[in-house]
């Protein structure tokens, strides 16, 4: 069955662009704005152990001044679980995250990492926090998922977009059967990394998939035309792809 779907703008390399030199331009809060001008249903925003592009500063006006939905990617550990929980955004994503790599590398271990992600899960639910898992497309890490008691996955679509001809194929048909497995468990399921014009369109089309989150490319893309018309052809596409 087909649903709506929605779009999630991560805005963290709007951070990293200010970073690079200092001072506060460009403003990834005026980046959230011109995001849901242009379509977005929502914000996503990584705040990283190391603070390399969003900060502290930012989450908390993001919460005050944002009118869409904030998720907050984050790390399972203590000093991100409490941030989360003085802020209490719509939704949280927990994301593995490694101080040496350039971007988040692939999903949880949600297999062997039940014993630090429960209590997380458990105690950000409580707060009334919606909680997805950032996974693999593999039904195994879903059923992990479900036990760990989040009601939203999070499909990793790395491996998908890097990949070409029958390869890229082969990795749709994982994406595909992954949000059928995710449908069956009583799960919401969203998808997302490195999706791009070329790509978004065979995952948009995925019924079962309910939210893309897509940042990086679309600021990449804002520097050509700007970040209004950017997120308004990824929307766009979506919609086309979903329609389909």
């Amino acid at each position: 069955m087909s649903r709506p779907l929605r779009l999630g703008v991560n805005i963290d390399h709007v951070a990293t662009i200010r970073n690079a030199r200092g001072g506060v331009f460009p403003d990834p809060v005026r980046a959230a704005r011109l995001a849901e001008a242009a379509g977005a249903d929502g914000i996503t925003a990584h705040l990283r152990e190391d603070r390399r592009h969003i900060s502290d500063l930012d989450i908390t006006r993001l919460v005050c001044d944002l009118a869409l939905p904030l998720n907050l990617e984050m790390a399972a550990t203590g000093e991100m679980l409490a941030i989360a929980l003085r802020h209490k955004p719509h939704a949280a994503c927990i994301v593995p995250e490694k101080r040496e790599e350039r971007t988040t590398e692939g999903g949880l271990d949600v297999i062997g990492n039940r014993a630090a992600l429960e209590p997380v899960v458990g105690r950000l639910g409580d707060a009334g926090v919606r909680v997805s898992l950032f996974v693999e497309p593999v039904p195994a890490h879903l059923e992990a998922a479900r036990a760990h008691g989040a009601p939203v996955d999070d499909l990793h679509t790395g491996a998908y977009c890097e990949a070409e001809g029958a390869a890229r194929e082969a990795e749709l048909a994982r994406l595909v059967a992954a949000a059928a497995a995710a449908e069956d468990l009583g799960l919401e399921c969203h998808a997302g990394h490195g999706l791009t014009y070329d790509t978004v369109g065979p995952v948009a089309a995925v019924g079962t998939v309910v939210e893309l989150n897509i940042g990086h490319f679309l600021v990449g893309e804002a520097i050509f035309v700007g970040l209004e018309a950017s997120i308004r052809r990824m929307r766009a596409l979506m919609d086309e792809a979903r329609g389909a």
